[in-house]
């Protein structure tokens, strides 16, 4: 109890899945949570956890980060960490892929992201420190998934080396985890779910699918003074399928 203790977290995505198991344990270890999502009604169930508030978020909009972000410095004064979550999927096959998935994959889950860092990042360098915890993704990594999805997600991987690089000598950390196949709701919307999660689980050395609270668990110690000299570092939370 306490790692977080009078820390103030914004964590986008943060009202369903991975997001709101975060937003959960980041609570109960002292943080007051500032759940960032675009989805109005799990907003409304998030925010009935103890210290959690729920506040919309287009994470695409440059606008709205600013506007979002001064939101939360007039009520709190400060964000002591930040999570960029939010993130959407894709499953289509390689040649029904058009310009407008690309299009979108990538400003959600990696141009958000990049907007996130912009915009916390300012307000954290007048108060001389900060964690920023990226959610990339294993495909990212390996070489699985020849789509917009895994193509964003990397992305999103070289952002974060270049914001440590960038961050860091203001005492600012940026790290970034590499899940495998959670069970989420976000997955459960794949199509032929059940045969695809078969698949994956007789791939994976563990032989079954990662649970949210064991991604949020690896979050919280990247986000806590635990990992004070962690920056630019990449965690992988797949059971062992990146390491074949």
């Amino acid at each position: 109890m306490g790692r977080l203790q009078d820390k103030i977290a914004v964590i986008t995505g943060g009202a369903s899945g991975m997001g709101a198991a975060m937003a959960k344990l980041f609570a109960k270890e002292g943080a007051t949570v500032i759940a960032a999502d675009i989805n109005e009604d799990n907003l409304k169930k998030i925010a009935e956890q103890e210290n959690v508030e729920g506040l919309r978020l287009d994470v695409t909009s440059d606008e709205g980060w600013a506007d979002f972000v001064k939101t939360v410095i007039d009520k709190y004064g400060r964000i002591d960490i930040l999570i960029n979550n939010a993130g959407i999927t894709s499953n289509k096959p390689l040649d029904q892929i058009t310009e407008q998935d690309w299009t979108l994959l990538h400003k959600i889950n990696s141009f958000g992201p990049f907007l996130g860092i912009k915009h916390v990042g300012e307000e954290m360098k007048k108060a001389g420190k900060g964690a920023i915890v990226n959610t990339s993704s294993y495909t990212a990594i390996i070489g699985s998934g020849f789509n917009p999805y895994s193509a964003s997600k990397g992305s999103l991987r070289a952002i974060a080396k270049a914001a440590a690089v960038e961050l860091g000598p203001h005492n600012i950390r940026v790290n970034t985890v590499f899940p495998g196949v959670i069970e989420t709701p976000m997955i459960a919307g794949i199509g032929e779910y059940k045969e695809a999660m078969d698949r994956l689980i007789q791939a994976t050395p563990m032989k079954r699918l990662g649970q949210p609270e064991e991604v949020a668990n690896a979050i919280l110690f990247l986000a806590s003074d635990e990992a004070s000299y962690i920056n630019g570092g990449e965690l992988v939370i797949d059971g062992g399928y990146a390491a074949q």
